[in-house]
């Protein structure tokens, strides 16, 4: 009979390009963003609106943290960095096999062609997929909920729960894309470091807008949750 697969001789050995520090190092970070959604923002959020609505936008930013996971594994993280299908799309595909995950990472928008046709070596981290995946995760997860800041005490959560899969397919991933993705706006030499138009132009323009064409909420905001907003007053560092 044969040996069952941990209790091997001959088990399989780390892969020569993982480098445990990166690897740790990048967990890591996306962790810390993932902590300003979880529970940051849902405590803030909670916190400077009227109590009636409290729950309702508490929930607002946790359904999007979760919707995004689920939606980001199964279509969209491969349309935002995944193969092109238009310039400014990439192809649909889950990101959840073990093959695909635990693959070396490859970030698609150092690849570029010169203009001579000459392809430039891309830029290998030396850390699995299944990081990179996660990492992008957390980063999609918190524009959505900067987002949602722009509704609070506009929108209802049933008809939020329809908005964030469909913005986030329709709006997010072709941000991505284009600029991190390999998509035409990197090739037109736009360079997007930390997000200043793939999160934070995108998330803002799209909360005027929103906030814009929802019914003007005109109620008083005196009636917050003190204890909420204390406890976020907490929890930001001070300079």
């Amino acid at each position: 009979m044969a040996t069952p697969g941990p209790y091997e001789t001959h088990l399989p050995s780390v892969p020569g390009w993982l480098n445990k520090g990166d690897n740790a190092w990048q967990m890591t970070a996306s962790t810390l963003v993932g902590l300003q959604s979880m529970p940051g923002l849902v405590i803030l959020y909670a916190s400077v609106v009227k109590k009636k609505w409290a729950v309702n936008s508490a929930f607002m930013a946790l359904y999007a943290f979760a919707a995004v996971l689920i939606c980001w594994v199964l279509l969209c993280y491969r349309m935002a960095f995944g193969d092109e299908l238009l310039p400014f799309w990439g192809k649909g595909a889950p990101a959840l096999s073990q093959s695909y995950l635990i693959r070396r990472a490859v970030v698609p928008e150092t690849v570029n062609y010169m203009r001579n046709g000459v392809l430039e070596v891309p830029s290998e981290p030396l850390y699995p997929m299944a990081t990179l995946v996660y990492f992008q995760f957390t980063f999609a997860a918190i524009t959505m909920i900067l987002l949602a800041g722009s509704v609070l005490g506009r929108m209802n959560i049933r008809a939020w729960m329809a908005f964030v899969p469909l913005w986030l397919i329709f709006s997010y991933t072709v941000g991505a894309f284009s600029l991190w993705g390999g998509g035409f706006l990197y090739h037109w030499g736009v360079i997007d470091y930390s997000g200043g138009y793939v999160i934070h132009l995108s998330s803002g323009i799209a909360g005027f807008t929103a906030a814009y064409w929802k019914e003007k909420n005109n109620t008083p905001t005196a009636d917050y949750n003190p204890t909420l907003l204390n406890l976020q007053r907490q929890k930001t560092p001070r300079a």
